[in-house]
């Protein structure tokens, strides 16, 4: 695509400062260190340049209501409020909402713009700006349910934008593929029996969040994997079980959960994928989207905790997706 000689690039790079200001404590995996080794990893190799860049806006409550009922929208916020008020009462800096998932002050403005960025992505691309879009947020979204926080996750970024095409754009038919190492719960609880969206994905198994396995509504496909599972046996069954579903719904758009957590030296989880995996599954979603999809897809990211591998994978991610 060209504009008066000057090439546009075709993916889009969705990110804001405000996603490294809401941090769960020292030592906390889902931690801002994750998207500096993006942003290094971007910067070192030259990849950055080709990409579009734009900043993530705020995304308005109407649209995260798409996805999530008001009480639990409006008690983040108001623990948001308790919390700010208690830091400066010389409190502590971070309250709880599960075992593992906790908010400082900042949480909130990250979570609507991790929000806003899918959001934004899906404008973009639906407009035609871009072909494709990569949202480098935090905190991730896919354990996020309708009506609960838990699993590192507040709101459910990948939901909301699925939801918000639907309506928005008065599609009929959109796919979120969900890759991390972890089955995508909330989004499963935010889209089950809604056949206008069908979601693929595979996770490890048995594993957090302990869901996925017991009769899954029509519109899902979840495939659990033991662990040690390797990447060439990951690629086998995506090719016999996503691909078929996936051609014959024929979707609109597609939405990408991008977790890097099944990288094999990921240790959050047992799974044994590498960068070219991880290029691999994104060739072949890119394939769907440009058969079905007019190329439209809204990537985001989700885990991935050890800053090196996740990193070169999501540098292996984008690179198909920017046609590099």
């Amino acid at each position: 695509m060209t504009d008066g000689g000057k090439t546009v690039s075709k993916t889009g790079y969705f990110t804001h400062r405000d996603c490294w200001k809401h941090e769960m404590g020292p030592g906390h995996p889902e931690c801002p260190e994750r998207l500096d080794a993006i942003e290094d990893r971007l910067l070192i190799t030259g990849l950055g340049d080709a990409l579009e860049r734009y900043e993530a806006p705020e995304a308005a409550l109407a649209d995260i209501e798409l996805a999530h009922g008001r009480l639990h929208i409006a008690s983040l916020r108001g623990l948001t409020d308790w919390l700010r008020e208690e830091v400066e009462a010389g409190g502590p800096s971070h309250t709880q909402v599960d075992p593992d998932t906790s908010i400082n002050v900042h949480t909130w403005k990250a979570a609507l713009r991790s929000a806003g960025a899918a959001l934004a992505a899906t404008d973009a691309v639906m407009a035609g700006e871009i072909s494709n879009a990569f949202c480098a947020v935090r905190p991730p979204g896919h354990h996020a349910c309708r009506d609960k926080a838990m699993g590192f996750c507040f709101f459910n970024n990948v939901a909301i934008a699925a939801k918000y095409a639907l309506q928005r754009y008065n599609l009929q038919r959109v796919a979120v593929i969900d890759f991390d190492v972890h089955h995508g719960n909330g989004t499963e609880d935010i889209l089950a029996g809604d056949d206008r969206a069908l979601m693929v994905s595979f996770f490890q198994h048995p594993f957090f969040p302990y869901s996925g396995d017991q009769n899954p509504a029509s519109n899902m496909l979840n495939v659990p994997v033991a662990a040690y599972t390797r990447g060439m046996d990951v690629r086998e069954i995506i090719e016999m079980t996503w691909m078929p579903r996936l051609e014959a719904f024929e979707p609109e758009m597609i939405f990408i959960s991008a977790g890097f957590d099944a990288h094999r030296e990921d240790d959050m989880g047992q799974l044994g994928l590498v960068e070219q995996d991880y290029a691999w599954i994104t060739h072949r979603i890119v394939d769907v989207a440009r058969r079905f999809s007019k190329g439209r897809i809204v990537s985001c990211l989700e885990g991935g905790y050890m800053p090196s591998a996740l990193a070169r994978s999501v540098e292996a991610h984008l690179r198909v997706l920017a046609d590099l």
